[in-house]
C-alpha cells in the first residue's frame, strides 16, 4: 500500500484588539488573557507621554520623544498610530508583521482611532472586541480607582467616553465588564474560535484532499 502523504497545516497569527473607553478595563483584561494563554503576546507600542510609577522600558511601552515618533509615522514604520489625550501612540509595523508570519497572534489594548487603521491595514488579520463598562457610575469609580490622575484628567476622559462608546457597531465582538473574571474568559473564548477560521489554517485545502483522495 503507498504511503500517504501528509500535508502539514500551518496556522497565520491574528491581531486582537481591545478597545474601551480609559477605565472601562481593556488593560486589565489584557493582563489577564496573557496570563492564562501562552499563545499570544502584548504588542508593546511607542509613545511619546511619561512614564508612569511601576512601568517598563520595552514591556509596558518605548517611551521616545515626538520627534522621533513623527519620523516613525512619516517612513510607514507604524502599523497604526494616533494622538489619545495630547500624547502619541503607535504600532512597530515589523515586529508585528514577523510574529502574524511565525504564526504567533498579537494582542493590543489600543483606542478606536488605532482599530480603524488597523482595520484598513490588515482587516483580514484583525479580530475586534469593544469592552463596555457596565454604568457610568462604575466607569468614572474605576478611574479614580487607579489613583494615577488628577480630578482634570478624569472630567476629561469621562467627557469623551460617550464619544470613544459610540464606535461599538465598529467591532466584531462586545461585551460588557461587569465581571473581570468573566470577561476575561469571554474573549479567551474568542481567541480559540478565530484561531479555526478557514483562512488563517495555511494547507487545509490540501489536507482534506489529501483525506478526500484516500477515501
Amino acid at each position: 500500500m503507498a504511503a500517504t502523504k501528509t500535508f502539514p497545516i500551518h496556522r497565520r497569527g491574528l491581531m486582537l484588539v481591545l478597545s474601551s473607553p480609559s477605565g472601562a478595563g481593556k488593560t486589565t483584561i489584557a493582563r489577564g488573557l496573557l496570563d492564562r494563554d501562552a499563545g499570544i503576546t502584548m504588542s508593546v507600542s511607542v509613545t511619546t507621554r511619561a512614564m508612569r510609577p511601576g512601568e517598563v522600558e520595552g514591556l509596558d511601552y518605548y517611551f521616545i520623544d515626538q520627534q522621533r515618533f513623527d519620523r516613525m509615522a512619516e517612513t510607514g514604520d507604524l502599523l497604526e498610530h494616533a494622538r489619545v489625550f495630547g500624547n502619541c501612540y503607535g504600532t512597530p509595523r515589523v515586529a508585528v508583521e514577523d510574529a502574524l508570519g511565525a504564526g504567533r497572534d498579537v494582542l493590543f489594548a489600543i483606542d478606536w482611532q488605532g482599530a480603524q487603521q488597523l482595520a484598513q491595514n490588515a482587516r483580514d488579520d484583525l479580530v475586534s472586541v469593544f469592552v463596555l463598562p457596565p454604568s457610568v457610575s462604575e466607569l468614572e469609580r474605576r478611574l479614580r480607582g487607579r489613583g494615577q490622575d488628577s480630578e482634570e484628567v478624569i472630567a476629561n476622559r469621562m467627557a469623551k467616553a460617550s464619544n470613544e462608546i459610540s464606535h461599538w457597531p465598529e467591532y466584531d465582538y462586545v461585551i460588557v465588564n461587569s465581571d473581570v473574571t468573566e470577561s476575561i474568559a469571554a474573549v479567551e473564548a474568542i481567541l480559540h474560535a478565530e484561531r479555526l477560521r478557514r483562512r488563517r489554517q495555511i494547507g487545509l485545502p490540501e489536507f482534506v484532499r489529501s483525506i478526500q483522495d484516500t477515501l
